[in-house]
């Protein structure tokens, strides 16, 4: 569980195309084995410490004759933003995929003292 240290929470959350490579025959669609695609997101602002960030496909299209496989996660989350990232293997063909992010946690205030 992450613990808040302040009754000052926010929220950040954005929607983000990450390929469409079905128009250009792009890997995603065209490819087999391990695949990744990475986007680095920023923050519309910085947060006072590292944020729980959640992802989910919010929109994808797959060739029906083959297993649908995805993993959609955020790694190296900082201060300012994080890499979304989309795996899949084997024989999966991803035309395109846009996933959606909810970042939560602690923010500064105008009324913080910074001593450094």
């Amino acid at each position: 569980m992450k613990k808040l240290a302040s009754h000052r929470i926010g929220i950040d959350q954005g929607d983000n195309v990450l390929f469409s490579d079905y128009e250009d025959g792009g890997e995603m669609w065209t490819g087999e084995g391990p695949r990744e695609r990475r986007k680095l997101v920023r923050f519309s602002d910085a947060f006072r410490s590292v944020p729980a960030v959640h992802c989910a496909l919010s929109m994808w299209d797959v060739d029906h004759a083959h297993n649908v496989r995805a993993d959609v996660s955020a790694e190296n989350v900082t201060l300012e933003g994080f890499d979304l990232v989309f795996r899949t293997w084997g024989d999966t063909r991803v035309a395109r995929a846009r996933v959606g992010w909810l970042a939560i946690g602690e923010v500064s205030d105008d009324d913080d003292w910074d001593l450094y």
